[in-house]
């Protein structure tokens, strides 16, 4: 289905392919808080700033919810979030809404080919332009060493390339800024955030820096192939 019908489709369904009976929100009014959003992630959710602010996209539901109430309970620190998730100006039924619009958001990986039969739209063009996602490629790192330590070590939770599992609200890494992967993990090893609550051995302290590297440098060129 045409990406600008599926979104059409969504905005009347109000029902998000892929999402449950129990996850429903707003949609519109998803796309309404989005706005204030998209001054640092972008419109479409696809980060800014080379990676000072992540992609926010296609990540599962329930993973962007639980991070906006971490942010508002201050237990992540970021001063940039701090003014925008206060209860008072950004109640709960505000966090479910653009938590599902912004999931339901898919960024293209490569723009399709001109169709020569159809009359061209310059400016069509161009909105589709600013959508497609292109992370890129890490200077340093072997991409071929990257993806054997990744389908070792992160693809049982991360998913197939990276692109994570929604069945179980686990993100994609995959199509991020490299950069904003690099200052999470420096947090993760520091103790200042959690990369998995079910075990407390921090799995990222295992790896050395040159490992990471390499799967920073797979992850890199998995929005190349998608």
């Amino acid at each position: 289905m045409n990406k600008l019908l599926r979104l059409a489709t969504l905005l009347c369904a109000l029902t998000p392919l892929g999402l449950t009976a129990q996850d429903k929100f707003d949609l519109r009014n998803g796309r309404d808080i989005n706005e204030l959003c998209a001054g640092c992630h972008g419109e479409f959710g696809q980060g800014g700033k080379d990676g000072e602010y992540p992609r926010i996209a296609g990540m599962p539901m329930a993973y962007i919810v639980k991070q906006m109430h971490l942010f508002r309970d201050r237990k992540l620190d970021n001063m940039a979030m701090l003014e925008y998730v206060n209860p008072r100006d950004f109640p709960a039924e505000d966090v479910y809404d653009v938590s599902g619009y912004l999931a339901q958001l898919e960024l293209l990986t490569q723009l399709p080919p001109i169709d020569e039969s159809q009359p061209f739209d310059p400016l069509e063009r161009l909105q589709m332009a600013r959508r497609v996602l292109n992370i890129p490629r890490t200077e340093t790192g072997d991409a071929d060493k990257g993806r054997i330590l990744y389908n070792k070590e992160c693809r049982s939770c991360h998913g197939t390339d990276g692109w994570g599992r929604h069945d179980r609200d686990v993100p994609m890494i995959a199509g991020q800024h490299t950069k904003y992967l690099l200052r999470q993990v420096d947090k993760y090893r520091q103790g200042i955030r959690i990369h998995d609550e079910s075990d407390p051995v921090e799995l990222l302290t295992l790896f050395t820096d040159a490992e990471l590297m390499d799967i920073f440098a797979f992850l890199a060129t998995a929005d190349d192939i998608q």
